[in-house]
């Protein structure tokens, strides 16, 4: 067929933003997006909510933490599942769930204090299978030199979900009350479930819009498993996964990262109120700017690990220096960030802990589909219940740990980033780009 060779092929950044994996992606980022919105609206409502019903600061931690609680739950089992039956059924169900436990927030809240902390649970707990899905997708849908960038643009939609729910939520509640952006966010997810399940495709094999030419690229330039094997059964072989250092190098890397997230979303807000009295809730922009920074952070660092690989740096090289950067510079900012004088020099050296942060996501959550990818579902599940059981113990630590050491919140941000070099350290020492087999 000599006219078939003339068809120019396409270039590359003309079939990338053509192609069905982009689409994909743009699900993707929509998803997690809509999961951190509908996490954080309620510590916006929290406020308006503990004055109409006269909760205490600590009962109010209480309902906060509810839905930590239905998190830990749910990522084992939901990655378990994922691994078995694909990212597609398992997304579209887990939004599906989390959508409508927002959606019943409001009633909830009216209803009975069990209630509201059952739907947050249900939230925590549907929640949980989100990001095992984003990484079970990603590594069906992208070849290897490109995984870096899409789970960086997945995960940009993370962070800047958590900048539309922190700025968006006030606006919507100053036009429906307390409880309209509960409904609003609830509503967008069903919308968001109907186009997943007709537009998206489990794998590139089963699209019928796919081209030829993308479907040949993805194949040849692949390294991963397509699809979740039936042979694999839903129990997966912890002690197996357990017993190779690179899977702890990832369970210590989720959990200082996690660490580090929750204590800045966290605790942020007081260290300003008390050590600058800068009150962050009147300056919304402030709250938003570190994740915006995130988002951006996070999708170079995915282009330039990307293209370290291209030029034939090693996949273990790469991921540990993108996990270096990951953790050896937040560390270092938040030890500027205890000198800082004024408000502006302390929220600009967060801005920079945050967004050097996002490196991580091209070292060890790319690295989750490397090692082991018909087990990256599980995997993910275990370094994520370690990442929230680190949460917990960082947000509720930091509060013990101040009031011990006399407000001294100082102490407590240098301990996280003595924790954050101690686990570049570990990293370094004992992950791998390679295939493990368990």
């Amino acid at each position: 067929e000599p006219r078939s060779e003339k068809v120019p092929e396409p270039s590359y950044l003309e079939e990338f933003i053509t192609s069905e994996r982009v689409k994909v992606v743009a699900m993707l980022a929509l998803a997690l997006a809509l999961c951190n919105a509908d996490r954080v609206v309620m510590s916006v409502a929290i406020v308006p909510l503990s004055m109409s019903r006269g909760w205490r600061q600590s009962f109010a931690g209480v309902v906060q933490s509810s839905f930590l609680w239905g998190y830990l739950i749910s990522p084992i089992a939901g990655g378990a599942l994922v691994d078995r039956y694909g990212g597609k059924v398992v997304m579209a169900l887990g939004v599906a769930l989390w959508s409508l436990a927002t959606y019943l927030t409001p009633w909830a809240a009216e209803a009975s204090l069990g209630a509201l902390i059952v739907t947050r649970m249900m939230l925590g707990i549907a929640e949980g299978v989100a990001l095992p899905c984003m990484n079970n997708m990603i590594a069906k849908w992208f070849p290897t030199t490109e995984r870096s960038r899409a789970v960086g643009l997945a995960m940009a939609g993370f962070q800047l979900g958590s900048a539309i729910g922190l700025m968006l939520s006030p606006v919507l509640m100053s036009k429906g009350g307390i409880f309209g952006p509960f409904v609003i966010f609830g509503l967008s997810g069903f919308l968001w479930v109907l186009v997943w399940i007709s537009a998206i495709s489990s794998t590139p094999d089963l699209c019928s819009q796919i081209s030829s030419y993308e479907l040949r690229y993805i194949k040849n330039n692949k390294t991963a498993v397509t699809s979740p094997s039936k042979s694999t059964s839903v129990v997966p072989p912890f002690k197996s996964l357990l017993s190779k250092l690179p899977t702890w190098s990832l369970i210590v890397a989720n959990a200082m990262h996690s660490w580090g997230f929750f204590v800045i979303l966290s605790w942020m807000p007081i260290y300003f109120k008390t050590i600058h009295h800068v009150d962050l809730r009147q300056a919304a922009w402030f709250s938003a700017v570190p994740w915006i920074m995130m988002a951006v952070a996070g999708y170079f660092a995915g282009v330039i690990s990307d293209r370290m690989i291209e030029i034939g740096v090693s996949v273990t090289s790469t991921r540990k220096i993108m996990q270096s950067i990951g953790f050896i510079g937040p560390g270092l900012a938040l030890i500027c960030l205890t000198q800082a004088k004024s408000p502006l020099a302390a929220s600009s050296w967060l801005t920079v802990a945050v967004g050097l942060k996002a490196f991580s996501h091209s070292g060890f959550l790319v690295n989750l589909q490397e090692i082991a990818p018909e087990y990256s579902g599980v995997l993910h599940g275990m370094s994520n219940t370690a990442g929230t059981l680190a949460a917990i113990a960082g947000t509720v630590g930091a509060g013990f740990f101040v009031e011990t050491v006399g407000g001294s919140f100082k102490g407590f941000l240098i301990l996280t980033a003595f924790l954050y070099f101690s686990a570049a350290a570990f990293w370094n020492a004992f992950s791998t780009g390679e295939r493990v087999h368990f």
